[in-house]
């Protein structure tokens, strides 16, 4: 009876984000996340930021910290939307700072309700991923956050899975997702081109080989490390 009550204690911060989650598209807020609707509002963002700027970017990270904490897909809406109202070295630095808060929120989340039930079933194959994963945590993290083939929700999910330090978490999204962020931004910094023309901006610019070739030599010598580290051991045995 304990173990069963221990087990749902866990499993309740989790089952209140799907709730969360529930009530988000069911009163359809995730519509506001989209280049339409930074169209439609933007003359009045720009008069609350005017007006009030302090307290409007504690506002704009207070939101992205709920989207990113609650895995709600059109983050990338909300960086673009930072580039064009905070420019894009501001804009970076307000995105990156509340993307790592709400994913270590999520990531603390999975981690309590899941990662220690499945670091106690030390039999699995779980429990032999998370041993491997978490010798070489930060590397392993910088790769999967710098490649942009890797959905950011799911690289919040896993490590918490693999029961990953929080340290090694917060510092490996904080690096890792810099120089994604900074790309969005600096095109969000360009929006009003995109308004004047009435077409979206291109998202899929990421993968563009000037973008995405620097992202992959960068996630290629986060692994360095780990090379270096496993060559070493070779040569001592």
């Amino acid at each position: 009876m304990k173990k069963l009550k221990r087990h749902t204690i866990r499993l309740l911060p989790l089952l209140l984000v799907m709730f969360a989650i529930f009530l988000v598209f069911h009163f359809k807020l995730n519509q506001y996340l989209s280049f339409e609707a930074i169209k439609t509002h933007k003359e009045l963002l720009l008069s609350w930021i005017n007006a009030h700027y302090t307290l409007f970017v504690f506002a704009f990270m207070l939101v992205y910290i709920i989207v990113v904490g609650l895995s709600i897909p059109g983050a990338v809406f909300l960086t673009l939307l930072a580039g064009f109202l905070f420019g894009s070295v501001l804009g970076t630095v307000y995105v990156v700072i509340s993307a790592t808060i709400g994913a270590t929120c999520i990531f603390l989340i999975v981690q309590f309700s899941l990662g220690q039930w499945l670091a106690e079933k030390s039999g699995t194959w779980v429990a032999r991923m998370q041993k491997g994963f978490q010798d070489n945590a930060l590397q392993y993290l910088l790769f999967l956050r710098l490649v942009p083939l890797f959905p950011f929700p799911v690289v919040n999910v896993v490590p918490g899975i693999l029961n990953i330090k929080k340290s090694t978490f917060i510092v490996g999204t904080f690096f890792g997702i810099m120089p994604g962020t900074f790309v969005y931004a600096l095109l969000g910094n360009g929006l009003g081109n995109a308004f004047s023309s009435g077409k979206p901006p291109n998202l899929s610019i990421i993968f563009e080989p000037s973008v995405l070739w620097p992202l992959l030599g960068l996630a290629t010598l986060s692994l360095v490390p780990i090379g270096y580290k496993r060559l070493r051991k070779r040569r001592h045995n």
